[in-house]
């Protein structure tokens, strides 16, 4: 299979998951990238089935509304019964590192608020340990070149990437060639530093279920 057959069988197999446990009361958390796109022209067959839903982007915000999907601001609702979204890199603990779209802080947002995080991703995203994929880093403008000094000290590669401005107005600093065997210690180190707005580990709050795409099938991976 492709990888973008993979993505549409996760995509697909999300659905099928959240689709029984529909209500009109429904909110979902809808994440960013092209994964959670296929998501989301699926989801579209549903709208009939649920509330509304809260957008970790722009971008998957105007898709939700051109497939005549309400989106709702997350303070207006007092709950979010799902967040559907897909993932960088992720671990057997599904830790995960996320934000290659610039997202990542709207997604911990939602990711924090929401009652069950649903991660879509393709075999290719699971490792054994998180790194490869640069960790993505949002940034206070003013604060770039002291985050990225302190970075440096965690043993990261920090890269500016350059021309990038998030829906927050920030930043991002790309930390290449950084290893990351411990994922919530890095996590916390990482938000400690003066500048930092969020990085893109997800460990404190990791996904519940994983959804799989391989060429044997759609595997379903449980936090333990």
């Amino acid at each position: 299979m492709t990888q973008e057959q993979l993505k549409q069988a996760v995509a697909t197999a999300a659905l099928e998951y959240i689709r029984p446990k529909l209500e009109e009361h429904t909110v979902l958390g809808i994440g960013t990238g092209s994964t959670t796109n296929l998501f989301i022209d699926g989801l579209a067959t549903l709208r009939g089935q649920l509330n509304g839903t809260v957008a970790s982007s722009e971008a998957s915000a105007e898709r939700l509304r051109q497939h005549g999907i309400p989106v709702f601001d997350l303070n207006a609702v007092d709950r979010v019964d799902f967040y559907i979204d897909g993932a960088d890199e992720a671990n057997r603990a599904l830790e995960l590192i996320k934000g290659g779209g610039a997202a990542l802080t709207r997604e911990k947002i939602i990711a924090a608020v929401a009652r069950e995080f649903i991660c879509i991703a393709d075999g290719s995203k699971l490792v054994h340990t998180l790194g490869e994929f640069p960790l993505p880093v949002e940034v206070i403008p003013m604060a770039r070149s002291h985050v990225a000094r302190e970075l440096v000290k965690l043993g990261g590669d920090p890269v500016y990437r350059e021309g990038v401005v998030t829906d927050n107005g920030n930043i991002i600093l790309d930390v290449h060639n950084f290893s990351i065997p411990q994922p919530l210690d890095i996590e916390k180190r990482i938000n400690n530093i003066t500048g930092v707005v969020a990085n893109g580990l997800f460990a404190l709050r990791p996904a519940d279920l994983l959804l799989l795409g391989t060429d044997s099938g759609v595997q379903t991976l449980k936090a333990q």
